[in-house]
């Protein structure tokens, strides 16, 4: 049970017909991410934009909420009425739906007259304020010949050529129309539905690059993924909110890419206020924030609730729609509250990762690294006493019982082992200076290595020149002072590395007062709302059902 509650959150949201609010408990955390991560990397290659790093235009994110008319308002309340019938179950889902509500609820937000053409021409419809900015854009760039993107999956062309009827047709004859109006020629508007066919899709979009054609109007589905018409792209306008944050995100990907001549690109996103808007651009917020902790080359941690970039930027938008300012401020704060318990968490984890270590870690590291002082200590202690130098400073070696007091001999001879040498592992043939020689053989170097023990084993590498191996040998003896300082060296920093996080696990998480008044004021916001008012659905009949048969099965 616990387990089940802690994969699922409630949070307050739109409802589907655009008016109030609502809680709502969703499946909403992801647990045991590295194992999943692993599974889904099995058959799939994730590269994002920030792990290719390429150069690309910068994105200027342009939010434009646009008024409700008293039309549309009227309308989203009929639609508020029919959707509480469903939800109490009081018409059949053959009379009405929330499918059907839906559709009509995003139709109602691009343009009222999609819900009856004979509804009046509202002069700050998304339409005509979306005219205006293309137009804007379209007279600003006339001499570098700059062009643009309009994306609307809603009310496609049925009819090429219906902007030359006075009357509403569809979205894209109507964005036309206006734009010829205002001066642009009509060669310089095309729509994607035009080109039926891959030869004049080329041709299409061969125009577009050239700045021939400087409005290009289409869907995501048929101007998403392998439009290339990024070379003069100065700007994208998103007139309805696509139901896929991928969709979303190849929309503003036919100009954020590689090859377009202009340093910025402006994504225009349009909002009709109190309507069904809102709640698109809510559900593409969820749906980003699941995708967004998968598709990442952050740090996969256990369990991820994560709040990425166009998850945030999605909920703006949400929020924009929304025209409440009440609900903007509580949009911003579950933001910064989201950042702040996230940096609180790691704050925390680091923390009880540093308690760990001053437990455990350096002490043992302490024992360890003093116990090889210690070692080595008692090893040149053992050289100083064994090395008795003659005249050419060579001390006497023993190679297979006889004593060698001559450093040419002494190399010679060894050498002459070597070559000779019965066993490749760990050979053992005499002693220097204090220290027993063994021999082993690296299939790795292809070469003998000589082991000189006493506390710890030192190796020198072998080669085939006689003097050239004694000197070899002596410099690993002389070097095992350099060695003993070295490791006092790490003594030395794991005492000061221990102290420091002595100091930094009794610190204060920075921001946690800012947290508590962030956390605070949601609270009165909430209130204000009258959220706890709100009617509370937890989860679906479907879901309920789900989490019951989760409940009844056995633990293993």
């Amino acid at each position: 049970m616990s387990f089940w509650k802690d994969i699922y959150i409630t949070a307050i949201e739109l409802a589907p017909e655009g008016t109030g609010y609502r809680l709502k408990t969703r499946f909403a955390k992801f647990h045991n991410l590295p194992e999943l991560m692993t599974i889904f990397r099995e058959v799939a290659d994730i590269k994002t934009a920030d792990m290719l790093n390429l150069p690309r235009p910068e994105q200027k994110d342009i939010d434009i909420a646009v008024n409700c008319s008293q039309i549309q308002q009227e309308m989203v309340q009929d639609l508020a009425e029919r959707a509480e019938l469903i939800r109490n179950k009081k018409v059949k889902p053959y009379e009405d739906n929330m499918l059907k509500i839906t559709n009509e609820g995003r139709k109602l937000a691009l343009d009222q007259r999609l819900m009856n053409p004979n509804l009046p021409d509202y002069e700050e419809s998304k339409v005509n304020i979306c005219a205006n900015n293309v137009f804007k854009y379209w007279d600003e760039n006339k001499e570098k010949k700059l062009t643009q993107l309009v994306f609307c999956d809603l009310s496609t062309p049925k009819v090429m050529d219906a902007y030359k009827n006075e009357e509403f047709i569809d979205v894209y004859n109507e964005l036309k129309k206006k734009l010829m109006k205002k001066g642009v020629p009509e060669e310089e508007i095309r729509f994607i539905h035009e080109a039926d066919n891959e030869a004049k899709k080329k041709e299409l979009f061969a125009k577009v690059r050239a700045g021939d054609v400087r409005v290009l109007i289409g869907s995501t589905s048929k101007m998403g993924a392998g439009t290339n018409v990024q070379d003069k792209l100065i700007a994208i306008h998103h007139l309805d909110c696509a139901w896929k944050p991928s969709d979303l995100t190849q929309r503003n990907g036919r100009g954020v890419r590689q090859g377009n001549e202009n340093p910025e690109v402006y994504v225009n996103s349009y909002v009709t206020e109190k309507t069904f808007d809102a709640y698109m651009y809510q559900l593409v917020a969820k749906k980003q924030r699941f995708i967004s902790q998968i598709m990442t080359s952050k740090a996969i941690d256990r369990t991820m609730e994560d709040v990425d970039e166009l998850t945030l930027k999605y909920g703006e938008v949400m929020a924009l729609a929304t025209g409440d300012k009440r609900i903007i401020e509580k949009t911003e704060l579950d933001t910064e509250i989201s950042k702040l318990v996230l940096l609180r968490n790691s704050f925390l984890n680091q923390k009880s990762e540093l308690k760990n270590r001053i437990i455990k870690y350096y002490p043992e590291e302490i024992t360890r690294l003093q116990n090889i002082i210690n070692s080595i200590e008692e090893d040149v202690h053992h050289l100083e006493e064994n090395t008795k130098p003659n005249a050419d400073g060579f001390s006497p070696m023993v190679l297979n019982g006889v004593t060698y007091t001559e450093k040419s001999e002494a190399g010679k001879t060894l050498l002459d082992m070597i070559k000779t040498a019965m066993t490749l592992n760990n050979e053992y043939i005499g002693e220097y200076r204090g220290f027993k020689m063994s021999l082993t053989f690296s299939t790795q170097l292809r070469a003998f290595t000589l082991n000189l023990s006493n506390n710890f084993t030192y190796k020198v590498n072998l080669g085939s020149d006689a003097g050239g191996n004694i000197i070899r040998i002596n410099n690993c003896l002389e070097n095992i002072v350099k060695e003993l300082e070295v490791r006092k060296n790490e003594l030395s920093n794991t005492y000061v590395q221990l102290e420091n996080s002595k100091k930094e696990v009794e610190m204060t998480f920075p921001k946690e007062q800012e947290l508590l008044e962030k956390m605070s004021r949601l609270k009165e916001l909430n209130k204000e709302l009258k959220i706890d008012e709100v009617e509370i659905e937890l989860l679906d009949d479907e879901e309920v059902e789900n989490k019951e048969k989760f409940e009844m099965q056995p633990c293993r």
